[in-house]
C-alpha cells in the first residue's frame, strides 16, 4: 500500500516547471531554471511553509531592502531584492503543490507585490533625491508609476472580462535589472533609464492588447 509520504514525494517529483511568462525572459528562464525551481519548491514544501508565509517573507525582504536604500546602501539591498524576487516566484509553486490555489491567495499576492514595488521604488526615489541625483530620482519615480500602471491595466482588464498577461518587460525583468543596477558600480542610472523606457513600452503594449481584446469582445456574436 502506498504511504502518504510516498504520495507526497511523487507529487514533488512530478510537479511542473515554472509557468511560462509572456515577457522578455519569461519563456527562457523557466526552461533554464526548471530543476533548481523544483528543488526549491520541494524544500519549502517539506519544511512546512505555506504560500502566504512565502508571500509575506518576500514583502519583508523588499521592506528591508527599501530601508537600507534610505541609508545610502546599494549592495546589500540588491541581494535582498534577488532573494525577495525568488520567494515571489516560489509562493505560487508551493500553492499549486499543496492544492491551495485560491482567488484570495492570488489577490493577496498581487496586492502585496504592488505594496513591495511602492516601498522599494519609493525608498529608492527618496534616497536618490536626498543625494541630489535628480535625474536618477525622477527615473525611479517614473518606473514606479509605470509599474503600477501596468498592474492597474491588468486589473481593469480582468474586471472587464479579459485576461491580460502580455508585456515585454514585467516584474521579473525589473527585479533582475534593478539588482544589476544596485550591485554594479555606476550602473544604476543606465538601468533606471532602461526600466523607465521598457516599462513605458510594456504599459502601452498592455493598453493596446486590452483595447484589441475589448473590441473583439464587443464584436462577438455572443456580446449582449
Amino acid at each position: 500500500m502506498t504511504s502518504e509520504k510516498d504520495r507526497r514525494d511523487a507529487r514533488v517529483r512530478d510537479m511542473p516547471a515554472p509557468r511560462d511568462n509572456p515577457s522578455m525572459t519569461g519563456h527562457v528562464l523557466p526552461k533554464i531554471l526548471a530543476w533548481p525551481y523544483r528543488v526549491a519548491i520541494a524544500g519549502l514544501y517539506k519544511a512546512g511553509f505555506r504560500p502566504w508565509h512565502i508571500t509575506l517573507a518576500s514583502l519583508a525582504l523588499n521592506i528591508a531592502a527599501g530601508v537600507l536604500l534610505l541609508t545610502g546602501r546599494r549592495l546589500v539591498p540588491g541581494f535582498l531584492l534577488i532573494f525577495g524576487g525568488l520567494l515571489d516566484v516560489f509562493d505560487g509553486g508551493v500553492a499549486r503543490l499543496r492544492g491551495e490555489e485560491s482567488r484570495f491567495g492570488a489577490f493577496l499576492d498581487s496586492t502585496l507585490d504592488r505594496i513591495a514595488d511602492l516601498i522599494l521604488f519609493g525608498c529608492l526615489f527618496w534616497s536618490l533625491a536626498g543625494e541630489d541625483l535628480t535625474l536618477s530620482a525622477a527615473l525611479a519615480l517614473i518606473t514606479l508609476v509605470v509599474s503600477l500602471g501596468v498592474s492597474h491595466v491588468r486589473a481593469e482588464g480582468e474586471a472587464a472580462g479579459i485576461k491580460l498577461s502580455e508585456g515585454f518587460f514585467q516584474r521579473l525583468e525589473r527585479y533582475v535589472a534593478l539588482f544589476l543596477g544596485l550591485v554594479i558600480p555606476g550602473a544604476l542610472l543606465p538601468v533606471l533609464v532602461l526600466l523607465a523606457a521598457l516599462g513605458g513600452f510594456t504599459l502601452v503594449q498592455r493598453i493596446w492588447s486590452a483595447a484589441s481584446s475589448l473590441r473583439k469582445l464587443a464584436q462577438s456574436p455572443n456580446a449582449a
